[in-house]
């Protein structure tokens, strides 16, 4: 899978699990350690692993799996590597304080639906 379509399906499972500040930066020609990075927050350490772990699980139904998986026992900040793409997952105070945006601030942004197809079809609670 090319490094920008698995960035975006990352970012789509994370928003289907509630994930804030979905943001994708361009890495390629910056950095020799990803091309893509993807980052994103939960609201508690429960709502960070989830958000990790169903990204993990929605990669391995197509064999895409982790090269490694960093921080699932505290879930303040969970680091997923795919060698092209490393997703994070934090919470807000532990992203704030790590601040890759800033660290990043040069590197394109990739644009990320606000809804996924996924979440789209659902019907909503009435």
């Amino acid at each position: 899978m090319r490094p920008k379509n698995l960035a975006l399906r990352v970012a789509r499972t994370a928003l289907d699990k509630g994930a804030r500040s979905i943001q994708i930066l361009d890495l390629r020609g910056k950095a020799d350690y990803a091309d893509m990075l993807v980052l994103c927050s939960g609201n508690s350490t429960r709502q960070v692993s989830g958000i990790a772990d169903a990204v993990e699980k929605d990669l391995l139904r197509s064999k895409v799996r982790a090269a490694s998986v960093e921080g699932m026992s505290s879930s303040q900040w969970v680091l997923l590597d795919y060698i092209d793409v490393v997703v994070h997952v934090f919470l807000d105070d532990v992203r704030a304080y790590y601040d890759l945006e800033g660290l990043w601030m040069d590197a394109p942004r990739v644009p990320v639906p606000e809804t996924s197809p996924r979440s789209a079809s659902r019907p909503k609670p009435g």
